[in-house]
């Protein structure tokens, strides 16, 4: 499968980046941590951000999930 995101050379992506790729609401990542069901992030300071591996990780995870 092969993903391309928008994500920094560092490979660490915003809330906004984020949801851009799983084509979901910046608010549903919200929710998914809250609920601690969606790919994981950490805080950096005040900011939420996400390693683009982690989503890999999690979104493939997802599939048969129904």
């Amino acid at each position: 499968m092969s993903m391309t995101f928008s994500a920094d050379e560092d490979g660490v992506m915003t809330p906004e980046e984020v949801a851009r790729f799983l084509r979901v609401p910046v608010k549903t990542l919200y929710t998914w941590r809250y609920m601690r069901v969606g790919p994981p992030a950490s805080r950096v300071g005040r900011h939420l951000r996400y390693r683009r591996e982690a989503v890999t990780t999690w979104l493939v995870g997802q599939e048969g999930h129904d």
